[in-house]
């Protein structure tokens, strides 16, 4: 790094460490150097005015920075008056700041000398102020050349007050030079042991060395001087960032112990009236660190306690007005907070910080948050009128938006466009118009690769096709053959999705017709879930064969179940009776599940019962009578087997029921049933040890259920009554063998026998 590198880094450097309130918003110098105008006389006498008698030591400075670059001689003189005469001190550190900051932009002054002499005027004063100081600090724009001669008269002579030698060795402290680093080491023997002790105080904070004795000292700037220049900026550098760095790390260690104790205090603060006084007057802190902490406090009240929902009356107001704050960071962060409170009556005050921000960042977040405003307006409790100017306004900045080539801002300017146009206000006009710059700016998006940036603006306009929005009927008319070229040329999945989106909420039995043929096995999930939902809420029974394909298929599965439902909801009976019968063969039950064919079959009932077809309801409930037993809800499976016995045509039929309707009660369990539909057989023949009541039983105690009570269920068996022991000998010889299987339980060895005698 060269030595006039190094020199202009450092003077940076040691001006920011000197700054107290670092970190703080400064005054900027204008953009734009005052240009000559046909009445030159009339802006300079402005700018002296604003100069001498500016109401803010901002507007003094701005009109010192304009004059210091103005090719107007009188604007020269205007300057070196104030810097010369003392009567008005703010005039004259506003020059001084002026300086410095020019000094700081590096911007080429012309015949920068002619301030040397008023500034060492400043400077040989006896006083040690904060006009001095200024004057110190602005010394610093020149070369150290121009002024060492000066200077060093200044410092080195005794006959001079102490004080003006002190304010001489300030700038010499400030000055990155070597020659000035020397002088000081050669002001520890001055005789003046104020100057000596200053002299020593400076070089103790520059880290220079400082020997014991005379000799030493001599050493001592023979020893920097060879050193060279670079070396020791380069030194001077490394020790400023160092004090840059410690500095940082201070403040913010004073700033989170001081946030840290405004959160605890705020914690503990039980009163919510409280509580909200407690933030308002944060926000209204002159501190942008504070006031980026009460702003994420409201931030944390909004949308981390739901039982939240509406901000304090008190905080609205402060929360528009901090979108105007001198600092970028409190500005940004207003905006996101606005972007989530659409019902502060927001949109005017946005819209006038929006025309005036000058940062791209915070530009676009206000943008956002005035969207949001001017689209909430109308729904919010109770409704904020919004004037039809500020609606216009809106729109153009989000047709400003939208024309820019950053994706992310063509996408904020779509949503807000998309936003206003759904809702009333605005003429059948406005709305071709803007619904024109959306489908010209997607146009012009199709040949190039952003395929994320056609998808958001397709996905807009889809959303202005929709139900809710109060111009899609012509916004259907002008976004359908970019929905169909979408669909045939786009390669890119999220752009054909929102092309769907879009030709579902013009038609979706249209869109269906088309779907059908054009995307039946699209490689993108998302679509291929999106046509089963469709072929669910407007297909037919053309659309089950496909459906049914999906069944069993990962992640598709279940979607293509609930479309079916919903076809099958729709169907007949006579139709659903294929389909009875579909899901009882066996490839068809392979992929359909116990729980999916119930819940068809549930369907498929209740449609036979509301036909009157009785055939159909019995093979149905005997289905599902299967199914319910399959999947362990024997209660279910018992009362549709009752169902089918007593629908049954003839006692052949009946008797096929028993031995599965047996062993529902016995699995149920309901033993008492299941004892007395034993002993109704009973009473009809003697039963051997094929007959399927016994065989049911057999199958109960081969393979009981989980924690059955056996004995319990046999108890019961074996109290049923015979009237004639005798002509059920089968029977008999069954129980025996069942108790001796039993290991002969009490009570289980002898039936019980009718009291009536024959």
């Amino acid at each position: 790094m060269s030595v006039k590198r190094l020199y202009a880094v450092i003077l940076l450097l040691a001006m920011v460490c000197q700054e107290v309130g670092l970190g703080q918003d400064q005054p900027t110098l204008p953009a734009k150097e005052a240009a000559a105008e046909s009445k030159p006389d009339e802006q300079l006498e402005i700018n002296k005015n604003a100069l001498l008698q500016g109401p803010s030591e901002e507007m003094r400075t701005k009109a010192a920075a304009v004059m210091l670059f103005s090719e107007n001689l009188l604007a020269r003189k205007i300057l070196l008056d104030a810097l010369k005469q003392g009567e008005n001190a703010p005039a004259r550190m506003a020059v001084c700041k002026a300086l410095s900051q020019a000094r700081l932009v590096q911007k080429p002054m012309q015949n920068e000398g002619d301030f040397v002499e008023p500034l060492i005027s400043i400077l040989s004063t006896n006083e040690d102020t904060a006009t001095t100081r200024l004057a110190a600090e602005a010394t610093l724009m020149f070369e150290y050349e121009l002024v060492q001669k000066q200077l060093e008269e200044m410092v080195t002579n005794t006959a001079l007050p102490a004080q003006v030698r002190l304010n001489a060795m300030y700038v010499l402290k400030l000055y990155p030079d070597i020659r000035a680093a020397t002088r000081l080491i050669a002001l520890v023997d001055d005789p003046d042991s104020k100057v000596a002790a200053a002299a020593r105080k400076a070089l103790d904070s520059l880290g220079i060395p400082v020997g014991k004795d005379p000799e030493t000292r001599k050493q001592d700037i023979d020893r920097l001087q060879s050193q060279g220049p670079v070396v020791f900026l380069r030194k001077r550098l490394i020790r400023l960032e160092t004090e840059l760095r410690n500095l940082d790390t201070e403040m913010k260690s004073w700033q989170n112990r001081y946030l840290s104790e405004l959160s605890k205090r705020y914690d503990s603060i039980t009163d919510e009236a409280t509580k909200t006084d407690f933030l308002a007057e944060q926000l209204g802190s002159s501190d942008p660190v504070v006031k980026l902490w009460a702003l994420e406090r409201v931030y944390q009240s909004r949308v981390g306690s739901p039982s939240k929902t509406t901000l304090p009356a008190k905080l609205g107001p402060i929360l528009i007005s901090l979108i105007s704050d001198q600092n970028g960071s409190v500005r940004l962060r207003t905006a996101e907070l606005l972007s989530l409170m659409g019902e502060l009556n927001s949109a005017e005050k946005l819209l006038e910080q929006l025309e005036s921000e000058e940062d791209d960042e915070i530009k676009t977040k206000i943008f956002v948050a005035l969207g949001v405003a001017v689209s909430s307006a109308s729904v919010s409790n109770p409704p904020i009128k919004i004037s039809p100017e500020i609606r216009d306004r809106t729109l153009t900045w989000a047709a400003k938006f939208l024309s820019e080539a950053d994706p992310q801002k063509v996408q904020k300017g779509a949503e807000v466009i998309k936003k206003l146009l759904e809702q009333n206000g605005l003429t059948s006009d406005q709305i071709a118009k803007y619904l024109g710059l959306l489908a010209e700016k997607y146009r012009r998006q199709k040949t190039k690769a952003d395929g994320a940036l056609r998808a958001e603006l397709l996905s807009a306009m889809a959303s202005l096709c929709a139900q809710r929005s109060v111009c899609r009927a012509q916004a259907a008319k002008i976004f359908t053959p970019l929905f169909d070229d979408a669909l045939k040329d786009d390669g890119t999945d999220l752009v054909r999705q929102a092309a769907v989106d879009g030709l579902i909420y013009i038609d979706r039995v249209s869109a269906l017709s088309r779907l059908r043929k054009d995307l039946v096995n699209d490689p993108s999930p998302i679509i291929r879930k999106k046509l089963i939902d469709l072929r669910g809420e407007v297909g037919g029974q053309e659309d089950l064969a496909w459906l049914a394909e999906k069944i069993g298929a990962t992640g598709e599965d279940q979607p293509a179940w609930q479309a079916m439902l919903k076809i099958f909801k729709r169907l007949g009976v006579d139709a659903l009776s294929e389909w009875v019968a579909r899901f009882s063969s066996d490839s068809t039950q392979n992929k359909a599940s116990v729980e999916q064919r119930i819940s068809f079959l549930e369907i498929a009932e209740q449609k036979a019962l509301a036909e009157n077809k009785p055939a159909v309801l019995t093979n149905v409930r005997a289905k599902l009578a299967g199914l319910y037993s399959t999947s362990g809800q024997f209660e279910q499976a018992a009362k549709y087997l009752e169902f089918v016995r007593e629908s049954a045509q003839t006692a052949e039929e009946k008797r096929a029921v028993l031995p599965d309707l047996l062993n529902a009660y016995l699995r149920w369990p309901k033993v008492d049933r299941a004892a007395k539909l034993v002993e109704n057989c009973l009473l009809e023949k003697d039963l051997d040890a094929n007959n399927s009541i016994v065989r049911s039983i057999d199958d109960y105690l081969s393979n009981p259920p989980a924690g059955a009570d056996i004995n319990a269920v046999m108890q019961a068996i074996f109290e049923i009554e015979i009237k004639d022991p005798r002509s059920r000998p089968m029977w008999l010889g069954q129980l025996k063998r069942w108790a001796e299987r039993l290991g002969k339980a009490a009570g289980m060895d002898e039936p019980k026998q009718s009291n009536n005698k024959s």
